[in-house]
Formats: C-alpha cells, sequence, structure tokens
C-alpha cells in the first residue's frame, strides 16, 4: 500500500471544485480525481496531483474526501458490492460530504467500519458562490477522533463546523437546513411575482425587504437575481428537486408532515420539466408564472362562455 499523507478529493463537480482550490491554496496536498479529467486542470495549476483513476485515490491517500453528486456515483467511486471495496476502505477514512439518504449514509458507514475503514459524514450547508469563498457550514457526524481529525482540514471550506452526533445525523442536520432554505427561496419568488404582476417597483421592494426583518444574505441574493431574470446556476432546480425530494422520503420514513415541501417538491419538479433543471433555484419563478398563465387563460376562457 502506497499511502502518503496526502488528502484525496473525488468529484470537482459546481461544489466540489471551488472546495478542492481551497484547500489547495490552502496548502493541503491534494490528490484529485474526476471522471470529467479536464476539471483537475486548476487544482493542478496550483499544485495539486491528479490521479488517473479513482482506485489510485484510495492507494495513496489515507483520507478521502468524496463530494459527488449522488449515491450511484459514491457506490461507484468506491466500489461497492465489489471485491474492490474493502480493498479501497481499509485503513482509510471516508468523508462524504455530498447530500444522500441518510439511511444509505448509515447503511455505508457500517459497511465501512465492517471492511476495517472509518466513515465521517460532512454534508455543507451553502451554494456555489459560499463555496468559492470558504463561507460553508459544515455539519458532522462519525466517531470523535474521526471528527477531532477532520475539522481542522476543512476550515478552509467552513465558516463554522458543528458536530451532530453518529452518522447519519448530520444529513438529518442537514435536510432540515434545507426545509427552510428551500421554502423562503420559493417564497421568495412568489413574492417577487406577486409584486410584478401588481405592477409594483420590483427595486423598491428588494429595498423594502432588506430593511426589514427577513432580509438575510440568501435573500439578498436571490432577490436580486429573479428581479434581473438572472438564472446563473448557484443552487441548481435539479440538485435542489434532488433534496426536496430526500427531505420528503426521511419525513414519510419518520411519520412526518411536510406540507410545505410537498407544494415546493411540485413547483421543482414542473420547473425542471421546462428544461430548466440547470438554471438557478431562483428560476422556480417560471413555474409560478406558468401557473398564472394558466389561471389567466381559464379565466379569459370563462368570461368568453
Amino acid at each position: 500500500m502506497n499511502k502518503s499523507t496526502s488528502i484525496g478529493f473525488i468529484g470537482l463537480g459546481t461544489m466540489g471544485l471551488p472546495m478542492a482550490l481551497n484547500l489547495v491554496r490552502a496548502g493541503t496536498k491534494l490528490i484529485v480525481w474526476n471522471r470529467s479529467a479536464e476539471r483537475c486542470g486548476p487544482l493542478v495549476e496550483l499544485g495539486a496531483i491528479a490521479a488517473p483513476s479513482a482506485a489510485e485515490i484510495f492507494e495513496r491517500s489515507e483520507t478521502v474526501i468524496l463530494m459527488l453528486a449522488d449515491e450511484a456515483a459514491t457506490d461507484a467511486v468506491l466500489g461497492r458490492g465489489l471485491p474492490d471495496f474493502t480493498q479501497r476502505v481499509a485503513g482509510r477514512r471516508i468523508v462524504a460530504m455530498g447530500t444522500v439518504r441518510p439511511g444509505y449514509s448509515f447503511a455505508l458507514a457500517n459497511e465501512i467500519k465492517k471492511a476495517g475503514g472509518r466513515y465521517v459524514e460532512a454534508p455543507v450547508s451553502g451554494s456555489r458562490k459560499p463555496a468559492e469563498a470558504g463561507e460553508l457550514v459544515g455539519m458532522l457526524a462519525g466517531e470523535k477522533e474521526d471528527l477531532a481529525e477532520i475539522r481542522p482540514i476543512l476550515e478552509p471550506l467552513c465558516r463554522e463546523v458543528f458536530d451532530c452526533g453518529p452518522a447519519p445525523n448530520a444529513l438529518r442536520m442537514k435536510l432540515a437546513v434545507n426545509v427552510f432554505l428551500i421554502t423562503m427561496v420559493t417564497g421568495l419568488a412568489e413574492a417577487a411575482h406577486f409584486a410584478e404582476r401588481h405592477g409594483l417597483d420590483l427595486n423598491r421592494f428588494i429595498t423594502i425587504l432588506d430593511a426589514g426583518p427577513m432580509a438575510s444574505d440568501v435573500s439578498r441574493i436571490k432577490a436580486a437575481k429573479v428581479v434581473r431574470r438572472d438564472f446563473e446556476r448557484q443552487a441548481g432546480i435539479s440538485d435542489v428537486l434532488k433534496n426536496s425530494r430526500l427531505v420528503i422520503e426521511a419525513a414519510r420514513e419518520a411519520a412526518i408532515a411536510s406540507p410545505q415541501m410537498d407544494a415546493c417538491f411540485t413547483l421543482y419538479a414542473e420547473t425542471e420539466a421546462l428544461g430548466l433543471g440547470g438554471d438557478d433555484m431562483i428560476a422556480v419563478v417560471r413555474a409560478i408564472e406558468e401557473r398564472t398563465t394558466a389561471i389567466s387563460l381559464a379565466k379569459s376562457a370563462e368570461s368568453k362562455a
């Protein structure tokens, strides 16, 4: 086994790449891999090593950070269900930072432990801009000694990091945070649409919102985006739809009502169906607009009948 003091990092997507860049800029010895190899370029320029395969990341690292899109991608890089799995995780600390089902994470933690590895849940709250600025909020779950080792590694990525107990409590906490985030941004989109359709000054709407008690970093960024019709991705519609599904599934498993998330899930599904899955989550206003158009057409047809 040719392990080194390098940290492995797999998954250089919208969030993963800026996170890895912040680690390298902070002096972390990083060895990276991504399915689309060109994503490794900016990291290599700063001194990171690009591995030719995911398997080599595990060969050369004692700690491997995974920032992957979903459970299938996680299983694939770990070789889960294959003989490769034990070889890859034994003697290593796997730090899973993606957002997946808590039940999946709990089962994976047990499998990694059984194979002789260690597992840390480390989901983060925040989108692309906080990731670029190193201002994410981290949530950790796992064994205390592992959390103590991981906490300083994550300092270049996070404004604050919170211990949440054993897995899968970090993911449950992340989903709880997402309930507030998703319903808040969806409410903001609906409020802006309401103001716009009443012919109100949207810049004045933003100024009043910013002056009031509901103002936050999120509201300021998303309100400006919805008024400018700027749908450049920070947190994508498809990602929010996935997270909404995870919240609802976790709620159902625990026999918890989720009325607002049920409504949001439908709206984000409608937005994705418009071909806007890659747009920022504030593009949910487009689905609301479609519903308004349908109401207007129905009202017009009724008046002509």
